[in-house]
């Protein structure tokens, strides 16, 4: 009985030390920290890799066992980063986490969720709004307007594929233009930017809507990409009076309510 008390103190102590260390390396500013969240970059940019190149795949033996070497992975990942947060309940509220936690489970039943496989690029989306990106791979342009042009790609990008994966799932097999998977990544690039060559189109009622549904969103997010990329440069700055967040780099005053602003530059 003693040795039981003495050894349930030491499995408490596990996990705040385990906690604590994972605080550490998913959000300190050590090398090692810096190094440890890179790899976890790294592996996310794998995993996203594999959920492009599934459709291609999945004809393959081993293809559900690098599913199920996938989920155990990305598992992990998701649990080390609830550990590593401050509290897992606002852990849970974010959407990102959501996200993930949908990828999971269709990677683990990859056969029931078949048809929701495409939904897995999300990855890509939740990587490139992740804090975790921004003050690790690009923390010298966190909150520049490089943040906003990657963030606006990722998303345009991760909506071209979401859409192709939906054309497929739902037409390809009963569709005699959609053969595979290019196909259906084709229909979608000529819909979104309004090419419309034409020679693939989708039948019925059910199919016109959503080609208009992919027409208006992907021309959206088009416009959205190239406002970010022609418009003029704004720095993020909260005004201390009125809460206004973009200003000019050279601004000495809030021009919504005339505050004095003192915005940081490296020069």
């Amino acid at each position: 009985m003693a040795q039981e008390t003495a050894e349930n103190p030491g499995r408490r102590r596990k996990l705040p030390r385990l906690r604590a260390r994972l605080r550490e390396l998913y959000h300190g500013t050590t090398p090692e920290a810096v190094r440890f969240r890179l790899w976890v970059i790294a592996i996310d940019f794998l995993l996203i890799a594999f959920f492009i190149a599934a459709p291609f795949l999945r004809d393959y033996p081993a293809y559900l066992m690098v599913d199920y070497a996938v989920a155990l992975v990305l598992a992990a990942d998701i649990g080390a980063r609830a550990l590593a947060d401050s509290s897992v309940r606002s852990f849970l509220r974010r959407f990102s986490v959501w996200v993930d936690l949908f990828v999971l489970v269709t990677l683990l039943f990859p056969m029931a969720l078949f048809n929701l496989a495409f939904l897995r690029v999300l990855r890509l989306w939740s990587l490139f709004h992740s804090d975790l990106f921004w003050e690790t791979v690009g923390r010298r342009y966190d909150d520049t307007r490089v943040e906003d042009i990657s963030k606006s790609l990722a998303t345009l990008v991760t909506f071209i594929f979401v859409a192709t994966g939906f054309v497929y799932a739902s037409f390809a097999r009963g569709h005699p233009e959609l053969d595979g998977y290019v196909d259906a990544l084709y229909f979608t690039v000529t819909t979104l930017t309004t090419t419309g060559f034409g020679d693939i189109t989708l039948p019925g009622t059910y199919g016109r809507l959503l080609t208009v549904v992919i027409m208006i969103s992907g021309i959206t997010l088009f416009v959205r990409f190239a406002q970010t990329l022609i418009r003029p440069y704004k720095v993020r700055f909260l005004c201390p009076t009125c809460g206004l967040m973009r200003h000019d780099p050279d601004a000495v005053h809030c021009k919504a309510c005339g505050e004095l602003l003192n915005i940081p530059n490296e020069e």
